[in-house]
């Protein structure tokens, strides 16, 4: 029987991120993941890097992606 991880906190996640990652963290789709990475970094999209064909994410960045992402939408309901 396979077992597979679930990244749930900051702690459980790798240093570098693939899609999968970011999918399980966030509780979203793999091809959303991907939805976002086409979209560019200024208008909201993950930060990510390309070695060869895969995408990749560094954690830290990923961080302050979802630390502005909070903060925009803060602003929005306030």
């Amino acid at each position: 029987m396979k077992t597979t991880l679930k990244y749930s906190t900051w702690e459980s996640l790798p240093d570098t991120l693939t899609a999968m990652h970011i999918s399980q963290f966030l509780g979203i789709s793999r091809r959303r993941v991907y939805e976002l990475f086409q979209i560019p970094v200024d208008k909201g999209g993950i930060p990510h890097f390309r070695i060869g064909a895969s995408k990749r994410v560094e954690k830290e960045d990923f961080r302050q992606w979802v630390t502005q992402l909070k903060k925009r939408n803060r602003k929005i309901i306030s």
